[in-house]
């Protein structure tokens, strides 16, 4: 076989990734280093509905309520915002998805745009942890707001987890390594030299 032949055979890098884990699970940073590696954009649910919920609109102030109670934006709103910033052309060739889908709901209505699923896992405690260190802690931040999300994560995200180790697209990533270590194996599982 020769080396062509050989390149065409090879896995094709996938470009429409998730990233699955709980707050504080370091998706924002490894998002953020995978968008500089592979040249496709992050995109991260949780600063979409931060941003709007800084507009003085009725749903800005409705998202900014949900927020920060610690509550999940309900699936018919979460996946018209979502579905409709993927639809730009920025995001055409790929992109990374940090914060959705958190519902099987959700993921069964992006399941056809994604190529591989990525969950960091990490226990409650290194997340709470992590997230008490944070020196630029938001509003939506509270101990309250976060034991919250760390629940309803457990209670609603772990079906979506299954949902997409039954399709075979999930590769699960041991998040409390060093964040250089937790980027190679992710680089590794996506066949990225």
């Amino acid at each position: 076989m020769t080396n062509t032949a050989k390149n065409s055979q090879s896995k094709k890098i996938p470009r429409r990734l998730v990233l699955i884990g709980i707050q504080g699970a370091g998706k924002s940073t490894q998002g953020n280093l995978l968008s500089e590696k592979l040249g496709i954009p992050y995109l991260s649910s949780g600063h979409i509905f931060r941003e709007m919920a800084k507009e003085k609109t009725k749903l800005g102030r409705w998202l900014k309520e949900t927020l920060n109670a610690g509550a999940l934006v309900p699936d018919d709103v979460a996946l018209e915002i979502v579905l409709t910033y993927l639809a730009k052309p920025e995001y055409a060739d790929g992109f990374i998805l940090d914060g959705f889908p958190r519902t099987v709901v959700q993921a069964e209505a992006l399941n056809s745009d994604i190529d591989k699923v990525i969950h960091l896992k990490v226990s409650d405690r290194e997340a709470l942890w992590r997230i008490s260190g944070r020196a630029d802690a938001r509003e939506d931040e509270t101990l309250r707001a976060i034991r919250k999300r760390i629940e309803l994560f457990h209670e609603v995200t772990k079906p979506v987890i299954d949902f997409y180790r039954q399709k075979g697209m999930l590769v699960e990533i041991d998040g409390e390594l060093a964040v250089d270590a937790v980027f190679k194996e992710i680089l590794k599982a996506l066949g990225v030299k």
